[in-house]
């Protein structure tokens, strides 16, 4: 019966709470917004047939957002650096092939949400034959050092959380 009206319960109460977030008020228009919200949107992913995914290591969830959030911040602040031009000449851009083992596509899609949300690089192609990333580095320096921090970094918690 549950599973009928809500059959993703974390994503409705996320969207619910969200939303009362956004709205600045529990005044009883935003609390109704939110409870459509909440209830309509898991019957659409319903709908779009959307696999609930296991995880496996909730702590290292936490432990990977803050390490995004630090990563986030170093990268904002060093092509701040780079874009008001006190390293300007310093830099040198390029794309660097990064060797995964992550092999499942949610844990990918993160990853690829991570790389791309850090100013300073982006996903550019993944071969999922050989399993290569294809990574642009807006400041390459040493590509051994980047392919050590995403393997380590992210790849390895992200299989903690997903494989």
């Amino acid at each position: 019966m549950i599973r009928a009206l809500l059959p993703h319960p974390l994503l409705a109460l996320g969207l619910f709470v969200t939303s009362l977030l956004m709205s600045g008020s529990v005044g009883p228009p935003s609390i109704a917004l939110a409870a459509v919200l909440a209830l309509a949107t898991p019957q659409v992913m319903r709908a779009l047939d959307a696999q609930t995914i296991p995880i496996r290591s909730p702590g290292a969830i936490v432990a990977l957002a803050g390490c995004v959030v630090i990563d986030v911040l170093r990268s904002n602040w060093a092509v701040a650096a780079i874009i008001l031009g006190r390293r300007r000449h310093e830099r040198q851009s390029g794309f660097i092939h990064v060797p995964l083992d992550l092999k499942d596509r949610y844990a990918l899609a993160v990853l690829a949400v991570i790389l791309t949300a850090t100013p300073g690089t982006l996903w550019v192609e993944y071969d999922s034959a050989t399993g290569r990333l294809l990574l642009h580095v807006l400041d390459l320096v040493e590509e051994d050092e980047w392919i050590h921090l995403i393997k380590d970094r992210y790849e390895r918690r992200l299989m903690e959380i997903f494989e």
